[in-house]
Parts: C-alpha cells; structure tokens; sequence
C-alpha cells in the first residue's frame, strides 16, 4: 500500500507567522468596515439632521413654494430650490433692506442661505424681479430675547458708523459725477467717450455697492443683470448699468440711452440720500463686506457681472477698497479684541490684491474675457478666503448673537 500523502507536507504548508499576519489583515478588515459603516451611518444621520433643520423653499416660473413662512429667531438654513428655467436670486428684506440673500440659483439645483434672524415679519423675493414676494414670519425664543439683553455697548461703533457714513456721501458724490459724465457722452451721441465714461462709474458704484445692495429696490433698478428680467435684454424693465453696457459693448451705439441714462442718474442721486438716510447696526458692517466677498468668489469671478465690457476687474478692485474701507473703521476695535484675526484679514485681503495687480495693463485692467480659466480660480478662491476672514470680525467683536 503506498504512503501517498494526504495533505500538505510540513514544508509545503505556511509559515504560522504568515497564517497569523493573514488571520490579522482579516481582522483588520473586518474592523475598518465596521468603522466605515459606522461613520457612513453617523454622516447619513448627520446629512438627515442638516435637511430637517432647512426650510425648503422651491422656486417656480412665477413663484415660490411656500410663500409664507414661520421660523423662530435666531440662526436658520433656507435651501432654495430653483424649479425654474433660469438661474434665480432669493432675498430676505427687511422693508427695503436686505437682510440676506444668494444670487444666481442654476436652474434644477439648490443652495443654502444661512441667515442670524430677529423677530419679526420680512419679504421673501421669488425669482424673477416682477414675481410677487412672499412672507417670513420670525417669532422670539427665550435665546433671542436674551441676546437683546445682553447686546454690547454700542458707543464704541459711533465712531466707526459715523466715518463710514461720511465715506458713502463722498464715494456717493463721485458717483453722481462719474454717471452725469457717461449720460452727457450718451446724449452727445459720442460712443467712445460713453465707453470710456463706463469704466469709472461702474468703479464708483462698486466701492459702496456692499451698502448700496442692501437698498433692493434701487439697487435692482441700478445694478440688476438682463437674467432677472423675463424677457432678459429685451425686457422694458431692463435699465440700469447693464443695460448701457449691453447697448455699449455689445450693441455698440447710444441710439435710444438717453431715457435709461437719465433715469440711471436719478437713481444713483437717491441712492446717495437713502444711504445716508437708512441707519446701519454695528454687525452690518462686517456682514455687507462678507457677503460681497463671497458673492464675488462664488459667482461674480466666472465673468457674468460685466459680460458685455469684460471690464470685471475694474469692478472687483473697488469692492477691495470698499471691504478695505470698512475693515481700517473697525480695525482699532479688532486690534484690541483679537490681534490674529486682523492678520488674517490683512493677509487674505493683501493676497486678492497681489492677484488682482497682477492682472494690471497700462490702460487699467485685462479684459476679463483675456483672463484664464486658472487666474479665475485664483481670484475665487483667495475672495472666498477674505470672505471667511471678515466672517470673524463678529464673533470677535460680541456681535455674534445679535
């Protein structure tokens, strides 16, 4: 009978240091899916817990749904939804101020409006300009009516405020100047002049367009893009800026901008005296700044705002100076609070200048149809790391919690 083997011989089989490394890696395994599972089923309770805690609004062709809300005071998620054909903003006013808002919704897609609400009712826009609005009705909780209590001292904003009202009348000044110069090149059928003239009312509007976008109504009439029009360019409603440059750049001739150009002067003159009219809380300050810095990274670096003239650039520099402006108000009370996040500011703020400056010709800027895909990303992104910065100037500040 043969000794035929019926296993493995002894130097066939692994060594027992392999069959134990074997055995680990299996453990391992085993250990690394239960802690995959285990953080895919905390980040799916999270994701649940973030989409309860949003109202959900969806916007339709000429409306929104709901229209009328209720949420309590204090910091509340809005996702918006654009059910519609076309890319939409979405606002919250208090009477004709803006209290938040997100532009430029892409049809089929959502965005979350994060919004530190105090009680009260507020307009909701929907959509297009000639949308009817809806309500948002905001009721107290003991945690608002505690932090109206304890706001700060406001005496130390005084100065601050005050200079900053002073900086709106005299940027509102050259405003007025700059636009009463492109309306006479545009009556005098001059259209190189009236092109020429653009550049720089366009900068001055800029430098206060974080104060200016607060007044919507005016600042819809002076500043809002062909999108938000039915009809887009040919819409009658469509006037203000953009609708100059479209017949500028794009159309190349003056025909028919006398009417528009007037009007634009008249808007501008009273968007002077609301300004100085409308009073502004100390936590303004910092919030018109940011959210001009984040609309700048997150949808204005992709060229829309000046798609006819390409002459974004211009327009991206006076936002600078205008955040600037605010942050050199406020910079004494910063230095006294937090010394570290002035740095940040200052360096966030120095590296979007670098960026910018080095985009600079002898006539000014590049057209921004001339500024490539990778330079537009470097913008975007060190606008958005300013925009995170100057997030912490409330906090800083005690303002937080109003």
């Amino acid at each position: 009978m043969s000794n035929r083997p019926t296993g493995l011989s002894e130097k066939a089989k692994p060594p027992r240091a392999l069959r134990l490394a074997v055995a680990g890696s299996v453990v391992v395994m085993i250990a690394a899916g239960g802690l995959f599972y285990y953080a895919s089923q905390n980040a799916m309770k999270k994701r649940a817990a973030n989409t309860n805690a949003q109202t959900v609004v969806t916007i339709h062709a000429h409306a929104c749904e709901p229209n009328d809300l209720t949420v309590a005071a204090g910091k509340n998620a809005f996702r918006i939804v654009n059910r519609s054909e076309r890319a939409v903003e979405w606002e919250i006013l208090d009477g004709v101020l803006v209290v938040e808002e997100r532009e430029n919704i892409a049809p089929g897609l959502s965005q979350v409006i994060n919004a530190n609400l105090l009680p009260g009712d507020y307009a909701i826009t929907c959509g297009l300009l000639s949308n009817p609005r809806g309500t948002l009705h905001v009721t107290p909780t003991a945690e608002s009516d505690a932090n109206a209590k304890a706001r700060p001292s406001m005496v130390a904003f005084i100065g601050p405020l005050s200079e900053y009202r002073v900086y709106l009348s005299l940027q509102g000044t050259a405003l007025i100047k700059a636009v009463t110069a492109l309306q006479q090149a545009i009556e005098a059928g001059d259209l190189s002049a009236a092109q020429a003239a653009y550049a720089p009312a366009r900068a001055a509007y800029q430098r206060i367009a974080p104060a200016a976008q607060r007044l919507s109504e005016l600042d819809n009439a002076i500043n809002a893009r062909a999108d938000y029009y039915e009809k887009r360019e040919q819409d009658p409603g469509f006037s203000g800026f953009h609708r100059l440059e479209y017949a500028l750049f794009d159309k190349k001739t003056v025909d028919g901008l006398a009417p528009i150009a007037q009007r634009l002067q008249t808007d501008v003159t009273t968007l002077k005296q609301q300004l100085l009219a409308q009073n502004m809380a100390p936590e303004q300050l910092a919030s018109i700044i940011t959210r001009n810095m984040r609309s700048l990274g997150e949808i204005r670096s992709n060229g829309e705002e000046e798609r006819y003239s390409h002459l974004d650039l211009n327009g991206f520099a006076a936002n600078l100076e205008g955040t600037r402006k605010v942050v050199d108000l406020i910079r004494p009370l910063l230095a006294k609070n937090s010394a570290e996040l002035v740095q940040k500011i200052d360096g966030a703020a120095a590296a979007l200048d670098t960026e910018l400056n080095g985009l600079k010709t002898d006539g000014g800027y590049r057209p921004y149809d001339q500024v490539n895909a990778n330079q537009r990303k470097l913008i975007a992104d060190h606008a958005k790391a300013l925009a995170d910065a100057l997030e912490g100037i409330d906090p800083a500040l005690g303002l937080s919690g109003l």
